[in-house]
């Protein structure tokens, strides 16, 4: 069997090479320690490693959902009245009652600092390292633009955070860091990122299709800047991506079609294999799809999906006459086995046919040229206005959407325009919340969610079965703009500070 892409195989390969117990290993190994000693040394075993960091992003990016999507006005939740066992956890994200005690918030910050370790342990390693020096240099680049997206969404997710950048000898010394100031989150963000820029190429051979680019890179260090407001800074790094061969595709649907992965506007994917049984598989679909469908949406006999991430009636409502994004991205409802219209709407966006049940062969998107685009829009238009070139990355986006362009706006419309357009565009992505709390102040972002909170309370999306909402749903508080650090952290650790309000 020919494997698809070599991020997959060595992830798998990596788990054979660390997991397998030789004779000696009794002599060999301190079960107090985080690194092994006696890996890393060979070009192969440090891309084995490498490939190990990157699986580990697969189950981060696939619970993104609920922290980027679910706590906006864009998704909602298929109310099951039957069981009420995810209140605590997820339902806490849906109707803005997260405390430090959440236990999803918990699963956030470990898997991200728990992925943290095997970057920084690799790392560590290729200070030592004695194979070829562009291969080094390469590698540090991947590591480092992985642990720069980590700690983009901690520092947006949290504020302060624990900043650490070496491999730890013993998990008691975790215990003992300080939250750093946002400042000093940033400048190690920015850093590993000039880093990533300096030492990656344009493009891989299609052999290593899927690993991070210079131009994902520079997308990523862009939307720093721009969450920074340093729009001069965002405008020269995002407009570097474009003469580096990215286009938008002319369909939106073959944006998102497993049989046209890694394609001209894919900038960067979270890989993922579907079809057989290595583990590789995504599962996107199952999570979204309506909760009693019985296989009218999914298409295997009896099978319903988790009734999670559902399109709120309000983005439903944002699309406008004729975007032909909405149906790809979007059903209104389906029809059940009986014939039967059941308006319970769902994401389309990662429905598609697959041979084997539960194993999807989605991608998942992390940067779009499309993206791209808006942001420099955006940056463009908060410096200048709406200058030509903002329109034109604008309307590039949506004339592909079968949108008319705009044009004669003032920057505060052209502001509300560009913020839409990235809602529509890329929807169900996880990109709203970064958005919303990009482009508003805590008070404003706080009246802006109550709002949408009063209209969903008015008029579900999903119906509730008779069972009203409590006084404390769809309240949000400025101060929620930032999540609790957990609690099981400050227990474990007495440095750490809680954030104001929780």
């Amino acid at each position: 069997m020919k494997m698809k892409n070599p991020i997959i195989l060595y992830s798998l390969l990596l788990g054979l090479t660390l997991f397998s117990c030789g004779e000696d290993y009794l002599e060999k190994t301190d079960p107090t320690k985080l690194v092994a000693d006696n890996f890393y040394e060979t070009e192969t075993q440090v891309a084995q490693a490498l490939n190990g960091v990157y699986s580990q992003l697969q189950g981060i990016v696939s619970s993104q959902w609920q922290y980027n999507e679910f706590t906006t006005d864009n998704t909602t939740l298929h109310f099951n009245i039957g069981d009420r066992g995810q209140g605590p956890s997820l339902e806490a994200l849906e109707f803005w009652q997260i405390n430090p005690s959440t236990s999803n918030i918990n699963n956030l910050y470990n898997s991200i600092y728990e992925a943290m370790v095997n970057i920084n342990t690799t790392l560590a390693k290729l200070e030592n390292a004695t194979f070829d020096e562009a291969a080094i240099q390469q590698f540090e680049g991947q590591l480092k633009f992985l642990r720069a997206y980590y700690y983009f969404h901690l520092v947006q997710y949290f504020g302060e955070v624990i900043i650490i950048t070496e491999p730890l000898e013993t998990p008691s010394e975790a215990w003992s860091y300080a939250r750093q100031p946002v400042d000093e989150v940033y400048a190690l963000i920015e850093s590993d990122l000039n880093t990533a820029v300096s030492s990656l190429p344009a493009s891989y051979e299609a052999s290593e299709t899927g690993r991070v680019t210079k131009g994902a890179a520079l997308s990523l260090l862009g939307k720093v800047y721009l969450t920074k407001k340093e729009y001069d800074n965002a405008i020269n790094t995002l407009t570097q991506v474009l003469p580096l061969g990215y286009a938008l595709l002319p369909s939106y649907a073959d944006v998102f079609d497993p049989q046209n992965k890694n394609h001209q506007e894919s900038i960067f994917d979270v890989q993922f294999q579907g079809g057989n049984e290595l583990g590789e598989h995504s599962d996107f679909i199952y999570t979204f799809a309506p909760r009693e469908s019985e296989g009218a949406v999914i298409d295997f006999p009896g099978q319903n999906g988790g009734g999670w991430n559902v399109p709120t009636l309000d983005i439903i409502a944002a699309y406008e006459e004729g975007d032909l994004r909405k149906a790809v991205s979007i059903q209104e409802g389906y029809t059940n086995l009986a014939g039967e219209w059941v308006p319970v709407p769902f994401i389309n966006k990662y429905h598609h046919p697959h041979t084997i049940r539960g194993r999807t062969d989605d991608n998942w998107p992390v940067i779009r040229y499309a993206d791209v685009l808006l942001m420099l829009s955006e940056a463009i238009n908060e410096q200048s206005g709406p200058t030509p070139d903002a329109y034109d990355y604008l309307n590039q986006v949506r004339q592909r959407a079968g949108l008319a362009p705009l044009s004669g706006l003032d920057q505060e419309a052209f502001r509300s325009a560009v913020l839409k357009e990235r809602r529509l565009e890329l929807a169900f992505e996880n990109h709203r919340w970064f958005d919303l709390k990009r482009t508003m102040t805590p008070e404003a972002l706080a009246a802006f969610m109550n709002a949408y909170g009063a209209k969903e309370r008015s008029n579900p999306t999903t119906t509730r079965g008779g069972i009203p909402f409590s006084p404390a749903d769809y309240v949000f508080e400025p101060y929620e703009v930032l999540f609790p650090i957990p609690a099981d952290q400050i227990v474990i650790n007495e440095e750490l500070t809680q954030n104001p309000g929780y």
